[in-house]
């Protein structure tokens, strides 16, 4: 359970630059093999792996695991991905397994599950709090039961009920949107908030960041291995 104010990269595209100065990593769960996220153990980092839990990416090895039922429609700005129903855990729950077992055996140390704010999107299902809830809750149960630790990837309003289950969060735009001080109960119950804006500069929301405790940087919307941290 990484503490507030800990250091961090976040780093999609492979390979991944190693030489950043930061304690943890959080990097593509797919890109990367058992060779690369022990190059990381091996310089003291803790690494987290990237994997949608709530949209299906046309990309992946397993994209033909997914049942036709489950797919709704396509996110936004992101064509090559598809929204789940996540209603269909008896669908899923096998999937995400597989996928959390993968990751557990590359040596991974914490699972950074995205999309999990399907409620609040035009999914092509009519998705409500509960059913976010229940998912979501099961995504944490199946992370700590393979020994991982998992953030909550956005869905500030749910942060009440699920911040028992998670172990930090990670939030893009939260000053953009006005809302970072709804990130503060993670900081308060001693779990890291790892923080991304895209389009503000950093005077703009490093000094309310440094006062919330909010592990932050500025990052360009790729997550190439460019970082301008607080």
């Amino acid at each position: 359970m990484p503490a507030p104010g800990t250091t961090w990269q976040w780093q999609l595209p492979t390979p991944v630059d190693t030489s950043v100065a930061a304690a943890v990593y959080d990097i593509d769960g797919f890109g990367n093999s058992a060779e690369d996220v022990a190059r990381l153990h091996a310089t003291g980092r803790k690494v987290i792996c990237y994997l949608s839990a709530g949209s299906a990416e046309n990309f992946r090895p397993d994209f033909g695991t997914f049942p036709g039922e489950v797919m709704g429609s396509a996110l936004d700005g992101w064509p090559d991905e598809r929204w789940l129903d996540i209603r269909r855990t008896d669908l899923l729950r096998p999937i995400m397994a597989k996928r959390f077992d993968m990751r557990r055996d590359t040596g991974f140390d914490a699972v950074e599950p995205d999309n999990i704010d399907a409620y609040t999107n035009n999914t092509g299902f009519p998705l409500t709090a509960a059913d976010q809830l229940r998912y979501n809750r099961m995504l944490a149960e199946m992370a700590h039961e393979r020994g991982m630790s998992i953030g909550l990837k956005n869905d500030l309003d749910q942060i009440p009920e699920l911040l028992p289950y998670f172990d930090f969060a990670v939030n893009e735009q939260c000053a953009e949107a006005n809302e970072c001080e709804k990130l503060t109960p993670f900081i308060r119950a001693g779990k890291a908030v790892f923080h991304v804006e895209y389009d503000k500069a950093n005077e703009e929301f490093c000094p309310q960041s440094r006062a919330l405790g909010l592990s932050s940087m500025r990052k360009r919307l790729e997550l190439d291995a460019a970082r301008w941290p607080c």
